[in-house]
């Protein structure tokens, strides 16, 4: 399956669609308090269509992260509610990305690029590690703003995991030794996170 051009453009149009639909429901929401969350979403999907887009050598590896992020969101919906259309639409459209972008000849305008390797000094079986380790941050990454930006008692230590986990992730795409460190403190929970207050 060739047509890398028309793949990497459908793939992008489906990136920056969610992203601007995200922007929308975070602007028209009812509840002005589920706008941070809403934009964190957007802002996740705005920068995998630039980095497809901008042919960065990470692109493909984030873009799939996020599209499997979304596609089982949509499962998992699915199995709570039923084949619901927009569960269908929403997991259908996101494995789209991942399928699009996969394949050998869809690495070559990406981490197929010489210039990086040879900058970072990274050889096959690197790259294949790297791959999968950014693959992993771009899933985990809109679930970790998720549960920091959603409004709940006590939101400051896990905002503080949420800014772990973006700063990991553009540490990881730039080979820094500390992604791992901050990788690891997203993912500490913090202690009575998430449980509402029980006091009145």
């Amino acid at each position: 399956m060739k047509l890398i051009g028309e793949r990497r453009a459908l793939a992008s149009s489906v990136l920056i669609f969610y992203a601007f639909l995200y922007a929308l429901v975070a602007i028209a929401s009812p509840l002005p308090e589920w706008m941070p969350a809403y934009l964190a979403l957007a802002s996740v999907y705005a920068l995998g269509f630039f980095a497809v887009v901008a042919g960065y050598f990470w692109a493909r590896w984030y873009a799939i992260g996020v599209s499997l992020f979304g596609a089982i969101s949509a499962a998992v919906g699915m199995w709570q509610m039923g084949p619901e259309p927009l569960l269908l639409i929403l997991g259908g459209s996101h494995l789209f990305i991942a399928v699009a972008l996969s394949g050998e000849s869809m690495q070559g305008p990406f981490e197929g690029q010489e210039q990086w390797r040879l900058r970072f000094h990274m050889d096959d079986h690197a790259v294949r590690r790297l791959g999968r380790s950014v693959m992993r941050a771009a899933f985990g990454l809109p679930y970790v703003l998720l549960y920091a930006l959603a409004p709940k008692p006590g939101n400051a230590l896990v905002f503080a995991a949420a800014m772990l986990a973006v700063a990991g992730v553009a540490g990881l795409v730039r080979l820094r030794t500390w992604s791992v460190f901050a990788l690891a403190g997203a993912r500490v929970r913090p202690a009575g996170g998430g449980r509402a207050d029980s006091t009145h």
